[in-house]
């Protein structure tokens, strides 16, 4: 007999009727459920956002992701220190606080800030709170690279909780980025946990990569300085911050903070682990529960081969016969032969370990010698990686062609020129290029690591499936294998361009992304609630 879920049956009410039904219902149900669902004020703060200061990808995903939770009906606002270079011609702003003071600790005088707020002509775009300070941030032409960092983002996390101890906003959550960051967590969960407003506010920890971790090298530090977390921070001031600099922002934000994130779920798995973990796995590992993995989206809009005017020619899935004109306008600007059957390898990064040119540099030679091949490799770094490849440049003039400093145009020409993308990272916790490559068609040749292994699936014959090229372990001949396995395959080009319209059809938009962090900002905000309310419960408990 059927269950009646408080609806009679009738005659000829089959089974399956009662399940579409049932099943509309729910619908309804969940539809309505959406329709009432809080909006959240959400304030992201970071030591970069685009377009206003943007050295890395961190600045890229604070912009996109606060613009997609904004289309969905939340409050997303940004807050990041005023850098020299920021134009207020430009970016016009109005000052919400003056003398705001950031008392730095050690019996000091405060530190006098200002906060200016810039409001976007576009509703989607994130308002930006500035936090305004003439020695630490306008005096400064760099995001990064000062030896009293660890001060300057003290002093930005701090003056980020004091002004809202006075502002009429206040998030219900904020999102906190990286160990410039990891103070803010720690201040609302220690001295502002008797605060009635600041209390409340639930914190989310985005680690984009935790191998920075403050101003000392956390892999050779000493038992002396190892810091705890649990300890009060440090005073500030530039002649008293040396016990500043050996604090762990890191560790305070993971131990501080309702939730913790990282930007793909593979790498919220590795970085358990002592390998990834980077000496903080056994933290990790002890608060394992709070930990989850989003992966990063991309603008669809802004990287669009069908529509991007920095590109030579648009072109879409559909039509993929129109990007060879952009192989031929990258060959032409790298001067390398206007070849349409070599294979284009473009590769854009930091010329570092991380990235894998340990294991890239010493099979290039075998590669270019035996191989009809082009390199094209975009990005600035460490020098030893530069010398070997200018000697090999010089050797093989019309198969490799470099640009060896940063350059925000080129990378879009590789994109839409290549006909591969190589990402043989050591780690990548998110790996952008490798996405923004397979929405230009370029096909990735990737090593499993971090949010590649969750963006890239290998390329299956038998099946017709898989969107690129992945091999696991981080050596040379591995790297070896997969980049002459994607050569062969490439010589036939019916299954090629299966390949190429699998990764550009591949679904890595904010819109999806954003709706991951709206569910972890949903958890966040649940468990401040409980933390709120065993905090009163146990005021008002009996003494015996």
């Amino acid at each position: 007999m059927l269950p009646s879920f408080g609806i009679p049956c009738q005659e000829g009410f089959f089974p399956g009727r009662m399940s579409a039904l049932m099943e509309k219902l729910a619908g309804k149900t969940q539809s309505l459920s959406k329709t009432n669902k809080k909006k959240l004020k959400i304030l992201f703060v970071a030591a970069e956002a685009a377009p206003y200061a943007s050295v890395g990808g961190l600045g890229q995903v604070i912009y996109f992701l606060s613009r997609a939770l904004r289309k969905m009906g939340h409050d997303a606002r940004v807050m990041i220190p005023k850098y020299a270079h920021i134009d207020e011609n430009f970016y016009q702003t109005e000052i919400v606080k003056s003398g705001l003071q950031v008392w730095p600790g050690g019996g000091e005088g405060p530190i006098i800030c200002n906060i200016k707020l810039h409001r976007p002509v576009s509703k989607f775009d994130a308002p930006v709170y500035f936090l305004e300070n003439m020695e630490y941030y306008e005096k400064r032409a760099n995001v990064y690279g000062y030896i009293d960092d660890h001060v300057r983002f003290a002093v930005f996390s701090k003056g980020v909780v004091n002004f809202l101890k006075e502002s009429d906003w206040v998030p219900d959550v904020i999102n906190c980025a990286d160990w410039q960051t990891g103070h803010v967590p720690n201040y609302l969960r220690t001295i502002c946990e008797s605060d009635p407003k600041l209390s409340k506010i639930a914190t989310v920890f985005s680690i984009h990569n935790l191998h920075f971790q403050g101003m000392f090298d956390h892999r050779f530090v000493s038992e002396l300085e190892y810091d705890d977390g649990k300890s009060s921070i440090a005073p500030f001031l530039a002649e008293k911050s040396e016990p500043l600099r050996t604090q762990n922002f890191m560790k305070r934000g993971v131990l501080y903070a309702d939730i913790v994130n990282t930007v793909s779920e593979n790498h919220a798995r590795e970085i358990l682990t002592p390998e990834y973990g980077e000496k903080l796995e056994l933290l990790l590992r002890e608060v394992r529960t709070k930990i989850y993995g989003v992966l990063n989206g991309l603008d669809y809009k802004e990287f669009n081969p069908a529509s991007d005017k920095i590109i030579y020619a648009n072109y879409s899935a559909r039509g993929l016969d129109a990007r060879l004109k952009n192989k031929q306008a990258l060959q032409r600007e790298f001067n390398l032969p206007e070849n349409p059957d070599a294979a284009v390898v473009g590769m854009v990064g930091r010329l570092d370990e991380q990235k894998g040119f340990d294991i890239l540099i010493p099979i290039l030679y075998s590669i270019l010698s035996e191989y009809e091949i082009q390199f094209v490799i975009v990005g600035g770094g460490d020098g030893r990686y530069h010398s070997s490849l200018i000697d090999l440049q010089k050797k093989f003039p019309k198969k490799l062609a470099t640009h060896l400093m940063p350059n925000f145009t080129l990378p879009r020409h590789v994109f839409a020129g290549a006909d591969m993308f190589l990402v043989p990272s050591k780690f990548e916790p998110f790996g952008i290029t490798a996405i923004e490559a397979m929405r230009y068609g370029s096909v990735p040749i990737v090593r499993r690591t971090g949010g590649l292994a969750d963006t890239v699936e290998n390329y299956d014959p038998k099946m017709e499936a898989g969107n690129g090229f992945v091999f696991n372990n981080y050596d040379h001949l591995s790297l070896y294998g997969a980049i002459v396995r994607a050569l062969e395959v490439y010589k036939n080009p019916k299954a090629w361009r299966g390949i190429m319209k699998r990764a550009m059809k591949t679904d890595f938009s904010w819109d999806s992304s954003a709706k991951r962090y709206e569910e972890l900002y949903e958890k966040a905000c649940a468990l401040a609630k409980k933390r709120s309310f065993a905090k009163v419960h146990k005021a008002h408990q009996p003494a015996f």
